[in-house]
């Protein structure tokens, strides 16, 4: 049954037929590009069913997303299970494209050397010492390139992670993304949204409080600009891996542009790379997992999302959540999604930002078997690729 809040989304824009929809088993291996549009309508994982969806909208393409199904380390013997990465740039396209191609070959290393037969190696340990390897080789590049490239050290991106490996639940975020959980209420027989992450943005309070105790010396470490809190007045996000110039003070100087300079020198990092994680077992009762880049959550509550992917066929879904945020983008504009349509890239950006969702759905047959061997899959969409991988 389709509850009330989600007949809002229903009417009076809501059709089968979504941007760049002419398929109806999800367009090649890799994914399909058509316009401003990347998509994977369906797949299948080592834990079940997934759909992909990116939307640009402007013309950096800054947003990129990332998914693997197969052995989760290096090791030979290691286990298998899924990968999931959501990865929202600004300023630049490159921290996005670096942690996409990065990030995950340093969490199957990292494992691979922690790997036992007895723990598994999969660990929260394992997938903050990826993000820092990460970030370590991102501002390695940033100083090689920092001579001839200056503006690199003001580009970042904020990196949601998944994995579920051995039938545990993984979910590591530094930034603004966030990650929904639809999860069966048996008693009442509803799917209810229970949100898992939470948002690294200054406009929350609780951020605040972290960076001023961080931060105790600095009274203008978060500064209200234009109605909206930002890190130092130039930044909304308080963790991230990139922006090298809130990181380290050599990459705060010229010949970086004058607006992301800061008056006074500074020796701790203002902006941290550690995400924070959450680890969980999961239960027969776990629905499926939604995935995304703020720009949905800007214009869909959890709920609404959760209501979507369980009252549409799996199939497209992914595109289906996207379509929803923006016919809610063209309603606040007092405009038609099919006029939202037909703005170009770059000017879009007034109207919506990128996003980037990914669907994924957890069978507990299948979650509950560690040594199962299922589909090898790696699937790499958005931030300028026609959709790269191979199953």
């Amino acid at each position: 049954m389709v509850s009330a809040t989600l007949m809002r989304f229903v009417s009076p824009c809501w059709k089968p037929s979504v941007e760049g929809e002419n398929s109806s088993n999800g367009g090649d291996a890799a994914g399909r590009a058509e316009g401003l549009l990347w998509y994977k309508d369906s797949g299948q994982h080592v834990n079940g069913e997934f759909s992909m969806a990116v939307i640009q909208a402007n013309n950096l393409l800054e947003d990129c997303s990332h998914l693997e199904s197969g052995p989760m380390s290096s090791a030979e013997s290691g286990p298998h299970g899924t990968f999931v990465g959501v990865y929202d740039g600004h300023g630049g396209p490159e921290a996005a494209r670096f942690v996409n191609e990065r990030l995950f070959e340093n969490i199957k290393t990292i494992h691979g050397a922690e790997f036992t037969s007895e723990n598994n190696g999969m660990s929260a340990n394992v997938i903050n010492k990826a993000f820092l390897a990460t970030e370590e080789e991102f501002l390695s590049l940033v100083k090689k390139q920092w001579l001839n490239k200056p503006q690199i050290a003001s580009v970042g991106a904020c990196c949601l992670v998944g994995v579920v490996c051995s039938g545990v639940l993984y979910i590591a975020n530094a930034g603004d993304s966030r990650v929904v959980l639809g999860r069966l209420e048996r008693a009442i027989k509803e799917i209810k949204a229970v949100q898992l992450s939470y948002e690294h943005n200054a406009s929350i309070e609780s951020v605040r409080e972290e960076l001023h105790s961080l931060h105790p010396d600095d009274p203008r470490i978060v500064v209200l600009k234009h109605k909206v809190w930002r890190v130092k007045g130039l930044i909304q996000i308080s963790r991230s891996i990139g922006d090298a110039y809130l990181k380290r003070a050599e990459f705060n100087r010229e010949p970086l542009l004058a607006k992301f300079r800061l008056p006074e020198p500074f020796d701790t990092p203002i902006l941290k790379a550690e995400p924070t994680i959450l680890v969980q077992k999961l239960c027969p009762e776990d629905q499926f997992l939604i995935f995304a880049s703020d720009g949905l959550w800007e214009h869909l509550s959890n709920q609404e999302a959760v209501d979507i992917v369980h009252s549409c066929p799996r199939n497209g879904v992914a595109r289906k959540l996207l379509k929803a945020a923006l016919c809610e983008a063209a309603k606040k504009r007092e405009m038609r999604y099919s006029d939202l349509k037909r703005i170009d890239r770059g000017v879009r950006r007034h109207f919506h930002d990128d996003i980037t969702v990914i669907v994924l759905f957890l069978d507990s047959n299948l979650v509950s078997r560690s040594s199962f061997r299922g589909p090898l899959i790696s699937i790499k969409g958005g931030c300028g690729v026609s959709g790269n991988g191979n199953t």
